[in-house]
């Protein structure tokens, strides 16, 4: 969303992962479910759509595996999305 004029961080969680203290902070009061990638291998294998990890399990499987994180994660003053939709990061980012 460069093209907005937006400065952006960005980190590849493949090579410096998030740790379970920022995942923690992260989610802060948040549902953690609502940061489980339903695409991921483990999440269908666990069937976790059915039957969701506890707050705690969740961020410990998404610490040792990021790719459990549903991604991009887009934080801009205060407000936090999940996922890619162009439409709502226009909206944010405006």
């Amino acid at each position: 969303m460069q093209e907005l004029g937006a400065e952006m961080e960005s980190r590849d969680l493949d090579k410096t992962p998030l740790s379970a203290t920022e995942i923690e902070a992260l989610i802060g009061d948040r549902d953690h479910k609502e940061f489980l990638n339903k695409r991921n291998e483990l999440y269908r294998s666990r069937k976790m759509g059915e039957k969701p990890p506890l707050r705690s399990e969740a961020i410990a499987l998404m610490a040792k595996n990021p790719n459990l994180i549903k991604r991009p994660i887009l934080i801009c003053e205060g407000k936090m999305e999940l996922g890619f939709d162009e439409k709502v990061y226009r909206k944010l980012l405006t």
